[in-house]
C-alpha cells in the first residue's frame, strides 16, 4: 500500500512524541529504530522480515537486563521499534554504527541513538563514516541530495539487497535443517533393524557415531542444493535435478571419505537433496513454503530422467528389481513426487504431535506407517521379497492394536535376527523431519 507525504509526517510526529514520553519516564537513552526504504511503499513480508532481522541484531548486542523498555509499531508508513536503554547514549552509538557498517543489510537500517536530553547523536561522535548510496556506492549524502538515482533504482537496490541477504541466509538454514534432519532421524529410537542409540540394528559396519560424522560431512552439499534450486528457478525443473544429480555424486565421494567407505547416506543424498533443491525453487525471500508446492516440483524436476534412467536399465538391485518385478523403489518415489512422504509420513507425523507424543514417539510411529506401506528395496536387499514382506506383516500386526516402545524394541530385535533393514524407509522419515521444519519452524 503506498502512503502519503502526510502519512509520513503524522508518523514522524507521534514518534517523536513516544520518544519524548518515554525519556521523561525513564530518563534513560533510546534507540529509535526503522528501515530506509525509499518510495511510497514502506512495508512489505520482505521489509518486514528485514526489520525483525535488524530488531534481532540490535538486542543481541544489548544486555537483555538493560533493556527498560521496548515498543515495536508495524503500521503502512513501516516498521519502527523504541528501546529504552540503562546505558551510556555514547555507547550504544559505538553499538548501533556498528550493526549498520557491518551487517549484510546494515545499509537499509536507520538506528538512532537519542540522548536523556533528546539529543540525537551522530555517526561521528564514535568514529564512523558517512554512508554509502545504495546504488552505486558513492559515499556521502551526495546522490541523496541531489537525486542522482530515480525513485525506481533505489527501490530496486533495495529490493535487491534484501534479497541477496535472505536468499545466503535461507540457504545456509536449509542446509543446516537437513543435517539436522539426518540427525534426528538417527537418533529416532527405536527403529527396527536400523542404526539407533539402542544398538547398530541389522548393520555390523556402522554405528550412530559413523552416522553422524556423515551428516556433519554433508551440511556443504544440501546448502548448494538449495541455491541449486535457487540459481535455477527461472529454468525447467529438469534442469534444477541435472544439477542436483552431479552435486550428488560429489556428496557421495564426501560421504565415503568421513566414513571411510561406508555407505551410510547414498538414499538421504538423493532424497533430502531433491527435497531442499524445490525448496530452493520456490524460495520465497519472505521466508514461508508452501507445502503442498514442494510434492509436483519434485515430480516436475526428477519424472523425466527417472523414466530415462529405468529405459537406460543397468546392474543394480533397484533396477533388477523394476525390471523383474515392477517395482519402482525411491526412483518412483521421486518421479511422482514423494507421495510416501505426503500422504502417509506427514499426516501421521502431524497427528502424532497433536496428541501429545514427544518428537521420537512420533517419529517412531511414523516410520512403522512407512514400512508397514513402502516396498523398501533395502528391505528386499536384505531379505528377498519373502522376507520383505514378512517384515511388513510384522509391523502391521504391531500397527492393528495398541503398542509402546518397548514392543516397538522387540520387534527391532525379531529385524535384527533376520538382518532385515530398512533403510529407504529411514531416509523418508528424514524428509518428514525436514519438511515440517521447514513448514513450520520460524527463524
Amino acid at each position: 500500500m503506498e502512503v502519503t507525504l502526510m502519512q509520513m509526517l503524522e508518523a514522524r510526529e507521534q514518534r517523536a512524541a513516544r520518544q519524548v514520553a518515554l525519556s521523561r519516564k525513564y530518563g534513560k537513552a533510546l534507540i529509535s529504530f526503522s528501515m530506509n526504504i525509499p518510495g511510497p511503499v514502506k512495508t512489505s513480508p520482505l521489509i518486514r522480515r528485514g526489520f525483525q532481522e535488524g530488531l534481532r541484531a540490535l538486542e543481541q548486542r544489548l544486555p537483555e537486563e538493560r533493556v527498560l523498555a521496548k515498543e515495536v509499531k508495524e503500521a503502512v508508513t513501516g516498521c519502527e521499534a523504541i528501546l529504552v536503554v540503562d546505558m551510556e547514549a555514547l555507547s550504544l552509538k559505538a553499538i548501533t554504527t556498528r550493526i549498520e557498517d557491518e551487517h549484510g543489510l546494515g545499509r537499509l537500517f536507520d538506528m538512532d541513538v537519542i540522548g536523556p536530553d533528546l539529543s540525537k547523536l551522530d555517526r561521528e561522535a564514535v568514529g564512523g563514516g558517512s554512508r554509502n548510496c545504495i546504488v552505486c556506492g558513492a559515499p556521502g549524502r551526495g546522490c541523496a541530495s541531489r537525486r542522482v538515482h530515480s525513485v525506481a533504482e533505489l527501490q530496486t537496490a533495495t529490493k535487491s539487497i534484501l534479497r541477496q541477504y535472505f536468499a545466503k541466509a535461507d540457504a545456509e538454514r536449509i542446509g543446516a535443517l537437513a543435517v539436522r534432519s539426518l540427525l534426528d532421524e538417527v537418533e529416532t529410537t527405536p527403529k527396527p533393524g536400523l542404526v539407533d542409540t539402542r544398538n547398530s540394528g541389522s548393520h555390523r559396519d556402522m554405528d550412530i557415531h559413523t552416522f553422524r560424522l556423515s551428516a556433519a560431512a554433508l551440511g556443504d552439499y544440501y546448502r548448494d542444493c538449495v541455491r541449486i534450486g535457487m540459481d535455477t528457478a527461472e529454468e525447467p525443473p529438469a534442469e534444477t535435478f541435472r544439477q542436483l544429480r552431479a552435486a550428488g555424486l560429489q556428496a557421495e565421494q564426501v560421504m565415503f571419505a568421513a566414513t571411510k567407505g561406508i555407505n551410510t547416506h547414498k538414499g538421504a543424498i538423493f532424497t533430502l537433496g531433491i527435497l531442499c533443491g524445490a525448496a530452493g525453487r520456490l524460495w520465497d525471500p519472505a521466508g514461508k513454503w508452501e507445502e503442498a508446492a514442494i510434492f509436483p516440483e519434485i515430480s516436475a524436476m526428477t519424472g523425466g530422467a527417472m523414466e530415462a534412467d529405468w529405459k537406460k536399465g543397468g546392474n543394480t538391485v533397484g533396477y533388477r528389481l523394476f525390471a523383474q518385478n515392477g517395482i519402482r523403489g525411491i526412483r518412483g518415489e521421486a518421479a511422482d513426487g514423494l507421495p510416501s512422504v505426503e500422504k502417509i509420513g506427514m499426516p501421521v507425523y502431524r497427528d502424532c504431535l497433536e496428541r501429545g507424543m514427544d518428537s521420537n514417539e512420533a517419529g517412531v510411529r511414523t516410520l512403522l506407517n512407512l514400512m508397514a506401506r513402502v516396498e523398501d528395496t533395502n528391505m528386499i536387499a536384505r531379505g528377498g521379497l519373502e522376507g520383505a514382506q514378512a517384515g511388513r506383516e510384522a509391523v502391521c500386526r504391531l500397527l492393528e492394536g495398541e503398542y509402546t516402545l518397548k514392543d516397538v524394541e522387540e520387534l527391532d530385535d525379531w529385524f535384527i535376527q533376520r538382518r532385515l533393514s530398512p533403510g529407504g524407509c529411514a531416509d523418508l522419515l528424514a524428509c518428514v523431519y525436514f519438511l515440517f521444519g521447514l513448514i513450520n519452524e520460524t527463524e
